[in-house]
């Protein structure tokens, strides 16, 4: 019993004193999208862009946890054939992104990598004779750089987990994994933190 009473005792006062060097800062982020999508004949990537806003939840020097909500315009250009000749088009798949990324810290600041996952949900696109799915879920990686000013420069990769389309590959409905249809973006942005006391 008393050994659970200093366990209790040092943990309450940990998580105290680990509350007090909590930092919260929002912040603003965008930049651009490179986007395309998997295991599409005759595609080649869209180029568009980001923009969002953060709130970094900084617990120490090492590490801060940074919900994002974005608007990303990702998709793909491909190509059609009609009437003897070939049509390029670009396809837009435009998301609201609910994110959380995970950022750890090397030397207290400055250089950091990041990773986590994300919920995107459709707000638009321009397929006619399809209907693409209503949300996609997908996973972040990259690494950045943080100026002592609050601004961050970073580059992310973003893997989308869900077929456009919607077809289960994992319960085989007639479909192969490796012919899903998924969104993958390469990010290239700045963000900024202001400055709380």
């Amino acid at each position: 019993m008393r050994n659970f009473v200093v366990i209790a005792f040092v943990l309450f006062f940990g998580i105290q004193s680990s509350e007090a060097q909590v930092r919260v800062s929002p912040g603003l982020r965008g930049g651009l999208n490179i986007s395309t999508l998997t295991n599409i004949d005759d595609n080649s990537s869209k180029t568009d862009f980001y923009i969002g806003g953060l709130v970094d939840i900084r617990f120490n020097k090492f590490f801060s946890l940074q919900p994002e909500i974005n608007y990303s315009r990702q998709g793909d250009e491909g190509r059609y054939f009609e009437n003897g000749r070939y049509y390029s088009e670009k396809y837009e798949l435009n998301y609201i992104t609910l994110g959380a990324v995970a950022k750890f810290n090397f030397n207290g600041g400055g250089f950091h990598i990041l990773g986590g996952p994300s919920l995107d949900l459709k707000v638009s696109d321009n397929y006619i004779n399809t209907n693409p799915e209503d949300f996609d879920f997908a996973i972040v990686g990259g690494v950045g750089y943080t100026l002592p000013n609050g601004l961050t420069f970073e580059a992310r990769i973003k893997q989308g987990l869900v077929d456009i389309y919607g077809y289960d590959y994992y319960n085989n409905d007639g479909y192969y994994t490796n012919d899903a249809i998924l969104n993958q973006v390469f990010q290239i942005g700045i963000s900024y933190k202001f400055k709380t006391k």
